[in-house]
C-alpha cells in the first residue's frame, strides 16, 4: 500500500490563507444594528369635534420614536378610516426630522362617531377619535315677537341659527320660511346658513291686524314658529 504524498505549502499560500482568515473574522465582528420604531404617539388632534362632513379645526400630528424616546425620521406612517367615513389627507407618508407625520381629517357626513387608525410597521395601530356634530336645533336668534303696522316690515331683521350638540354652528344647511297666518311674506323664502350657522330674512306683515305667524324649517329638524303683531 502506497503512502500518500504530502505537498509542501508555500509561504505565499500560507500568507494568503492568514489574510483570508483575518478578513472572515472582521466580517463576523462588524454587525449593523437595525433600529426599529418602538412607539407611535398622538401629539395633537385627538377627540376633536366639528360639523359632520367638515374638516377638523386642528390637524392630526403623530410622532414616531425609538426605544430611547428619540425621534425617528423616514418611518412609513399610514392612516385608515375605521369608522364614520370621511378621509385623511395625506393618508400615508414618512415621518419628518422631528419624527412627526401631519394630516388633515375630514369627518364623515352623517355619523357622529369617527375613528382613524394610525399604523407604523411593527407596531400596534393607534386609534384617533373625533365627533361629527349633526344639526339638532333651529334657534330664532333675533326678530321674534315684533310689532309693526299692517302691511309694514318688522323693524328688526329675522336671524335664524341652526346648531348641533354643544351649540356648534351648522353651515350649509337650507332654511325655509313659510307664512302660515296673517298673510304677508318673508324674503328670502329660503337661504343657506353661513359659517356662523345663520340666515337673515325680512318679514313684511299682511293686511290683517293681530298676531301673524310663520314657520321656520330645516331638513328633518323640528320646525320653529315665528310670531309678530300687526297693528292698524
Amino acid at each position: 500500500m502506497s503512502t500518500p504524498r504530502v505537498y509542501p505549502i508555500s509561504r505565499r499560500v500560507l500568507a494568503t490563507l492568514a489574510v483570508a482568515g483575518t478578513l472572515a473574522g472582521c466580517k463576523k465582528a462588524v454587525t449593523t444594528e437595525v433600529v426599529t420604531a418602538a412607539a407611535l404617539t398622538i401629539v395633537q388632534g385627538n377627540y376633536q369635534s366639528v360639523q359632520a362632513g367638515k374638516e377638523l379645526p386642528a390637524p392630526i400630528i403623530l410622532r414616531v420614536t425609538d426605544k430611547t424616546g428619540a425621534a425617528m425620521a423616514g418611518i412609513p406612517v399610514s392612516l385608515v378610516v375605521a369608522e364614520g367615513g370621511g378621509s385623511a389627507t395625506p393618508s400615508s407618508g414618512v415621518s419628518d426630522a422631528k419624527g412627526e407625520f401631519t394630516a388633515k381629517w375630514t369627518t364623515g357626513p352623517t355619523l357622529a362617531d369617527n375613528q382613524l387608525r394610525a399604523m407604523v410597521p411593527g407596531l400596534d395601530p393607534v386609534k384617533i377619535y373625533a365627533v361629527g356634530v349633526i344639526p339638532s336645533d333651529i334657534i330664532v336668534a333675533q326678530g321674534n315677537n315684533q310689532t309693526a303696522k299692517i302691511g309694514g316690515t318688522v323693524p328688526t331683521s329675522i336671524v335664524v341659527r341652526v346648531v348641533g350638540s354643544g351649540n356648534v354652528p351648522m353651515s350649509g344647511v337650507t332654511v325655509l320660511f313659510q307664512v302660515v297666518g296673517g298673510g304677508g311674506s318673508i324674503s328670502p323664502q329660503s337661504a343657506v346658513t353661513s359659517s356662523l350657522g345663520e340666515v337673515t330674512a325680512k318679514w313684511t306683515l299682511g293686511a290683517t291686524a293681530g298676531v301673524q305667524s310663520a314657520v321656520i324649517s330645516a331638513s328633518t329638524l323640528t320646525p320653529v314658529v315665528l310670531q309678530a303683531t300687526a297693528t292698524p
